[in-house]
């Protein structure tokens, strides 16, 4: 037996044909442009998402060459997608997680940021789908119309996949994607008519919600590859990827290196008050089984990071050629880089904040930059992972890591140094997809219980923590403070 694992991510769509021993039999990978129109905005074309999941579930189909018994999906969360529901096709380009177009919006309701952050364990940030809703509203109206008309549906990147796949049959979501919109309810585990009004957005055009692990629904082959399969699994993500570490035990943690980076910490059936710039947040649903819930730290830039050396700089070919440029040289000699390209997030939450690079001297070479890039990248976690062990009180052994900088030799390391505890990364750091599979398979009869997806997990290859010298990291938090200010 085998499970379709399809992980829309920011960047692309990644698709992992998984055995049941729990092997990659095949992979598909295809990635789709990012639209920048402006400063501070980031799009995506829904059509490209779609045909780059097509594409890439045909390619991992055809090399695996085996049946498949059920579908699970995974998705960059909190983006906002609006498509008609006869056509199918997108009304406007999707809004990603990363734009900050709505900050305006967020300004004009903070009066009501303590009863969001109750309700919805989130802070009022432009970050989150709501906001970006509520500039749709107000910016593009006839669009607008069409959604209180009923001829357009709104949803994160999940339902428009599930829509798309299941030729329109389906507009449903999972608790783990709801719960990143501002209109969710964590105490009821569903939408809040009060955040709907507060936002101005219908609740009839909110998908369905349903279980993250259950029979969701069935493809339509005339839509998707000629091919009729059970969808069993749908999460966020980050939660995505904490099931695939088989965290399913409270105090469980992991962080996931993609384009941003995601801390994550199971919190059982209970719903842990947020603090020091942690979210409270759903983790997944099985079945008819309660809610479970998590913290989360959120990092908005860390793979981006390292694309910006590539694309932006042209510092480097390929983004793993930031791992031996970074490598040639010991350390940044005091160059740090605060990579707060579309703002910072936990502990800070400074929507405003930009980017900066702070001691550049006559030596400084394109190798120590890769190597700030790194570092800031680690300093970012370690803020963190400072929350979750000190405001939070959670403790921290060590930090299970996976996405596509995971696989950063260099990085890991300097992860486990600065966290002065291990670093665990598994034999697959494609953890996002993997939780997506297992989601699946569970209601799939893939996997028989979560014990039995525990041992398929398997172990990994441990970084251990070197002493390294403390003032690095007050630096770090001296370039944050000068970063803000000058943000603001």
């Amino acid at each position: 037996m085998t499970v379709l694992a399809i992980d829309a991510g920011t960047t692309g769509v990644t698709s992992l044909v998984i055995a049941q021993d729990g092997r990659v039999l095949a992979r598909g990978h295809r990635e789709f442009p990012q639209h920048f129109p402006a400063p501070g905005l980031v799009e995506h074309d829904p059509d490209e998402i779609w045909t780059a999941t097509l594409q890439a579930c045909s390619d991992a189909l055809a090399a695996a060459a085996v049946p498949v018994s059920c579908i699970g999906l995974t998705n960059q969360r909190e983006t906002v997608v609006l498509w008609d529901r006869a056509t199918l096709r997108p009304a406007t380009r999707a809004i990603v997680w990363q734009d900050r177009r709505s900050a305006g919006e967020c300004d004009r309701l903070r009066e009501h940021e303590p009863r969001i952050r109750e309700l919805t364990g989130l802070p009022l940030d432009p970050y989150f789908s709501a906001t970006k809703l509520a500039w749709l509203r107000g910016n593009l109206p006839e669009v607008w119309a069409r959604v209180r008309e009923g001829r357009v549906a709104i949803g994160t990147v999940d339902s428009y996949l599930l829509a798309r796949l299941t030729g329109g049959r389906l507009h449903a979501t999972d608790p783990s994607n709801a719960s990143r919109t501002l209109l969710f309810d964590l105490a009821t585990a569903g939408w809040s008519a009060e955040l709907a009004e507060l936002f101005d957005v219908p609740e009839a055009a909110l998908p369905e919600i349903v279980p993250s692990s259950a029979l969701i629904g069935r493809t339509a082959p005339d839509h998707f590859l000629g091919l009729d399969l059970p969808i069993c699994g749908v999460a966020g993500d980050q939660q995505a990827a904490l099931f695939g570490h088989a965290a399913f035990t409270p105090g469980a943690m992991k962080c996931t290196y993609g384009t941003g980076s995601f801390l994550l910490v199971n919190t059982g059936d209970q719903i842990a008050p947020a603090g020091a710039g942690l979210l409270s947040t759903v983790a997944w649903q099985l079945g008819g089984d309660p809610v479970q819930y998590a913290v989360e730290g959120s990092v908005f830039v860390t793979g981006a990071a390292v694309q910006w050396l590539r694309d932006g700089l042209g510092v480097i070919d390929d983004s793993a050629d930031s791992e031996r440029l970074a490598a040639s040289v010991p350390d940044s000699e005091g160059l740090i880089f605060v990579p707060a390209l579309t703002g910072i997030g936990t502990p800070h939450w400074d929507p405003r904040a930009r980017g900066a690079l702070l001691g550049i001297t006559r030596g400084t070479t394109g190798a120590h930059l890769a190597r700030a890039v790194l570092d800031g990248i680690a300093y970012q976690i370690r803020d963190v992972v400072e929350a979750v062990s000190g405001t939070a009180g959670i403790p921290v052994s060590h930090l299970a890591v996976d996405g596509g900088a995971a696989a950063n030799d260099l990085l890991c390391q300097i992860q486990a140094d600065l966290l002065g505890r291990p670093v665990v990364r598994p034999e697959t750091t494609e953890a996002t997809a993997l939780g997506a599979a297992f989601l699946a398979g569970l209601a799939g009869g893939v996997w028989g219980d979560l014990a039995e997806v525990a041992e398929v997990r398997g172990g990994g290859r441990v970084f251990s923590p070197r002493e390294i010298p403390e003032d690095g990291y007050r630096r770090w938090l001296e370039a944050v403070d000068a970063t803000r200010r000058f943000g603001s």
